[in-house]
């Protein structure tokens, strides 16, 4: 996603409008593939999906697509990738679970990680400034998706998580569609072969592709496991972005990322 923007000045709202309108039919074709599994959707169900779907994924995905614009690929990953802690924060709130002793700890560690990346770049001026915003927008991302997962939970467990997630998916498309439509002009579409490129790719390699099998995943492997190796994304993005896009990566970042890491394998893992 970062690619695009260093490669043509995109706005947020058309790569929104690519990347979920060329998703749409991959999960059409699941949902009518699934159509007549038990149990049926009724209308209070339908709401609820489409409320979760424009929630975790609509407003989650072009949050997060601001705050790019702003921060760089590896920080905004480690940001995003507080969502399990978020998870706990919002059960204990609106769901009254109490955090155990271990869960407190990793909110702590996790936090003062997340304070040692911004520390690294909130000074004063333009740049700091924006730094700031785009991480603050990460993070709203980040929190939006959390809600669809605490939301979404018990509905998951009814009609199936590919299910859900080819429906909720389909209608987080109608917002995103609407919202380019109304804001942008059709010139907005005349980009350069590459963007268009790039924006298949994001569509289908980073949206449909990894939805469904880490929906397959969570199902075979179950939670603890699926953590552990979701561990590896910020780290891997972080490396890659240093390298191909040349984005500054500091020891101070590299410290806090490790923190955030940790933390959330806490929370994310249980012990045996």
């Amino acid at each position: 996603m970062k690619l695009v923007y260093v490669t043509y000045p995109v706005s947020p709202v058309t790569l929104l409008f690519l990347r979920m309108s060329i998703s749409l039919p991959f999960f059409l074709a699941v949902a009518w593939w699934l159509r007549r599994d038990e149990p049926r959707l009724t209308a209070r169900d339908w709401i609820y999906v489409a409320a979760l779907g424009c929630t975790g994924y609509y407003a989650a995905s072009f949050l997060d697509f601001l705050g790019l614009q702003y921060v760089g690929a590896g920080v905004g990953r480690l940001i995003l990738y507080l969502y399990p802690t978020l998870v706990l924060l919002i059960s204990f709130l609106f769901l009254h679970r109490r955090p155990t002793r271990r869960q407190l700890t990793a909110l702590v560690i996790t936090y003062a990680g997340v304070a040692l990346i911004l520390s690294s770049q909130a000074h004063g001026g333009t740049e700091g400034k924006l730094f700031i915003l785009g991480a603050m927008l990460v993070f709203a991302s980040s929190l939006f998706y959390a809600t669809y997962l605490v939301a979404g939970g018990e509905l998951v467990k009814r009609i199936g998580s590919m299910r859900f997630t080819a429906y909720s998916m389909a209608l987080a498309t109608v917002p995103a569609v609407a919202q380019f439509f109304v804001i942008e002009p059709m010139s907005a579409l005349e980009l350069p072969t590459l963007v268009w490129i790039y924006a298949i790719l994001l569509a289908t390699f980073t949206t449909v592709l990894p939805l469904f099998i880490q929906a397959e995943a969570l199902k075979r492997i179950g939670a603890p496991e699926f953590a552990l190796i979701g561990a590896l994304g910020p780290v891997s993005v972080a490396i890659t972005s240093a390298l191909g896009l040349d984005e500054r990566f500091t020891a101070v970042q590299a410290l806090g990322g490790l923190l955030v890491i940790f933390g959330v394998l806490l929370v994310s893992v249980k012990r045996s």
